[in-house]
């Protein structure tokens, strides 16, 4: 007994420790207030179920949002407080234990007590994950209940990266999300640069593809004047304000970018102070470093809720077919009248996907990245470990 009284008290000490080193929620001005989120009306009914099951102790129980992750201890914003929570016991026993930012939860407040307890996860409307691991990986969540996700690429010399662009919007849509694309640094493209990317994400994504063109340059600088009027001439919103656009009040999106692509600066931008840390990319690979940290939701001044997500260095596809499918409809439809079932339209005898390659006008960049994100799915299924379930 000695021993696990021992054991308890170190691990209270820990805990202590690491609450003291987390920011205080009072200093976190940026963070959504409880009535800018609404929760659905599946949600509310589950929280009411959990209520009526509470018994005498349905008072203590509270409706609210996660608003932010540091360390494992998530800041959850409900109607009359902001407040750090631990887990219940029985939810970290159970197949649904992992809150994400933006999870509406049913969280326990004991009188007297400054830390909640999340006691569960209520029903998610939209999950967005990535998978993380090999092949006995699993799914991550990186933000729940998101209507939109606005994918940052940083613009250069070379042509826009549409391959991961296009890996984002399968992804996307295939966890019931709608894509935007915010084209970032574009004074380093220059106006043909800029006019070229565009036109590389319209031929892969189709000329329907939600695009805003921004720069982290001076207003008067010739550069950021020549990306704006390039920008212009393709029909796209330049600046922060179309970005402002994408994100009206009683909307929530994610931001999702590698580091260094410039989604805290974009950010900082929008809500008209550096609340969020910037940092510089190397000059030998134009990769940044992590700056961000923390998981968390940001509320835009006059417009909706952003969630800040750490540079994301790698997006593998396992079993997001149906979101390939929803990407490129167009060639997924041709792909049902191949000869051969596991048709990997580049050879085989009998495909309808290379045969209306031209005729259908999706030859190029858009068939390349069908074909690659195709590919890599296939790939990964064949080493998935059988006990894992996507």
């Amino acid at each position: 007994m000695a021993k696990k009284a021992k054991a308890r008290r170190v691990r209270e000490v820990r805990a202590n420790r690491a609450l003291d080193a987390l920011p205080a929620l009072s200093s976190l001005t940026e963070l959504p207030a409880f009535d800018e989120l609404k929760a659905s009306d599946a949600q509310r009914e589950a929280f009411e179920e959990a209520r009526a099951q509470a018994g005498e102790a349905a008072d203590e129980l509270v409706l609210g949002y996660v608003v932010r992750l540091d360390r494992g201890y998530p800041a959850i914003v409900c109607e009359d407080a902001t407040f750090r929570a631990e887990f219940a016991t029985r939810l970290t026993k159970g197949d649904f234990s992992r809150v994400a930012v933006g999870d509406w939860v049913c969280a326990r407040r004991p009188a007297a007590h400054e830390m909640g307890l999340i006691e569960r996860i209520l029903p998610r409307e939209s999950d967005i994950a990535r998978w993380r691991g090999s092949n006995r990986g699993e799914r991550q969540t990186l933000a729940a209940n998101v209507d939109l996700v606005i994918v940052v690429q940083q613009l250069g010399d070379r042509e826009v990266d549409f391959a991961r662009v296009a890996r984002s919007a399968v992804i996307v849509r295939d966890c019931g999300a709608e894509l935007a694309v915010v084209l970032s640094k574009a004074d380093r493209a220059g106006a043909a640069g800029v006019a070229r990317d565009v036109a590389a994400l319209r031929e892969v994504l189709g000329t329907d593809v939600r695009l805003v063109v921004t720069s982290a340059g001076a207003q008067g600088d010739a550069d950021v004047a020549a990306a704006r009027e390039a920008a212009e001439a393709c029909g796209v919103p330049f600046g922060e304000q179309g970005v402002r656009d994408l994100v009206p009040a009683g909307v929530v999106a994610i931001v999702l970018g590698e580091s260094g692509a410039g989604k805290s600066t974009l950010l900082n931008a929008l809500l008209g102070r550096n609340v969020l840390e910037t940092g510089a990319v190397r000059a030998s690979d134009d990769a940044g470093r992590h700056t961000t940290v923390a998981r968390r939701m940001v509320s835009l001044p006059d417009a909706g809720v952003i969630v800040d997500e750490p540079g994301l260095r790698s997006l593998p596809l396992v079993g997001h077919e149906r979101g390939l499918a929803l990407v490129f409809p167009d060639i997924a439809h041709e792909a049902v009248a191949c000869r051969f079932r596991d048709c990997t339209h580049t050879h085989e005898p009998g495909c309808a996907v290379i045969g209306h390659a031209e005729e259908l006008g999706y030859a190029g960049r858009r068939l390349d990245a069908y074909l690659s994100l195709a590919h890599e799915m296939r790939a990964s299924r064949q080493t998935l470990d059988p006990d894992v379930v996507i």
